[in-house]
């Protein structure tokens, strides 16, 4: 509620001497009811206020004051505002109609009704609603990692609107208390991204604005990977890393630097760079660097390009058929590639035996 200003009070009285002064003479004017009660109407801006009034017979005389002066005397317009107009549904009703009311319109006004022995007075008190404005919000900034942050949203509205603070992530983080003000100490590459100021009161919907933080941080490799490759085939060494701003990319191999030549290629986007080996040959074979650098630092991995050995398929027992290669297990031994005993051993056994016979004889 909106209270009254002591200066209001002190002009009501001469505001009415004045209009007594206008009404036709010759009315008495026994009274005045000084202990009156007033109302209350809240409006929002923008819509059309109606402060009621109504009289008990229409030979009254009827006025409407505010803190400016008379508004109407009887039906004569006083006002030079084109909003304010009666509104008269019955011949007892004198109320007053205030459209596309502002925040200027709110305070006090009065409905003074003269009858042949006294005046009465209604005192109606408007209040006008604002809905919740942003008026001011910091712009998108960029700022290094570890950086103190701190951003500003102003509002107004009427009741005065509730301010909060929300990063805009997965986990939509909302921050403690209700500021204009959203610090920040020793921001981290995390805290990047869209934060979003909320004002809010009662009266309609909340005004929402976005403002972005960039966080530069050095680069980060991620991911990187060894491969194997067949020699006269194609082959891609990747590279990522996470950097703001985006990082530019370097390959190596060994200690020299490689462009985009003699069947190498080099394709780098965003934050990920590949290098293509269009035809694999041995000297392509050995170890690469890959190096990511950007205004705030610098840093490399090492990946190998294998060479890929094919393996030798076994020969099966279809394709040994009878003419199996046969293993020399021993002295006078001899086993085929399927296991049994084949016979030419028996007949070297039984020579060997005989031998042994007729030497011991």
């Amino acid at each position: 509620m909106v209270g009254r200003s002591q200066a209001d009070r002190n002009q009501l009285p001469l505001l009415l001497l004045r209009l007594l002064c206008l009404l036709p003479t010759g009315l008495p004017v026994r009274s005045v009811d000084v202990n009156r009660s007033t109302d209350n109407i809240t409006v929002r801006q923008g819509d059309t206020a109606i402060l009621r009034c109504f009289v008990e017979d229409k030979s009254y005389k009827v006025a409407w004051l505010n803190r400016s002066g008379i508004i109407f005397a009887g039906q004569d317009k006083w006002s030079l505002d084109p909003r304010v107009e009666l509104d008269k549904r019955s011949v007892l009703e004198y109320s007053l109609r205030i459209q596309k009311v502002d925040v200027y319109d709110e305070g006090p006004y009065t409905c003074s009704v003269q009858t042949q022995h006294h005046t009465k007075t209604t005192q109606i008190y408007l209040i006008v609603q604002v809905p919740p404005k942003i008026s001011n919000i910091s712009s998108d900034i960029t700022v290094n990692e570890g950086s103190n942050v701190t951003l500003v949203c102003m509002a107004n509205g009427r009741p005065d609107p509730i301010i909060t603070w929300r990063h805009l992530t997965p986990t939509a983080r909302e921050f403690e208390g209700e500021e204009e003000f959203l610090d920040i100490q020793g921001i981290t590459r995390e805290q990047s991204g869209k934060y979003e100021c909320k004002a809010a009161n009662e009266v309609a919907s909340a005004d929402v604005k976005q403002v972005r933080i960039t966080v530069n941080y050095p680069p980060i490799i991620t991911e990187s990977k060894s491969i194997e490759a067949t020699t006269g085939k194609k082959a891609s060494l990747r590279c990522v890393a996470n950097a703001e701003p985006i990082p530019d990319f370097e390959w190596y191999k060994d200690d020299t630097r490689i462009n985009s030549a003699q069947g190498l290629e080099i394709k780098s986007i965003g934050n990920r760079s590949t290098l293509v080996v269009a035809n694999v040959t041995e000297e392509h074979y050995g170890n690469y660097t890959c190096v990511a650098t950007n205004k705030l630092g610098v840093t490399n991995t090492s990946l190998y390009l294998y060479k890929r050995v094919l393996p030798t398929n076994p020969i099966t027992a279809s394709e040994r058929g009878s003419n199996a290669n046969f293993k020399r297990k021993g002295p006078g031994t001899v086993i085929a590639d399927n296991g049994s005993t084949s016979m030419v051993a028996s007949i070297w056994l039984m020579a060997a035996s005989l031998f042994f016979l007729f030497c011991k004889c």
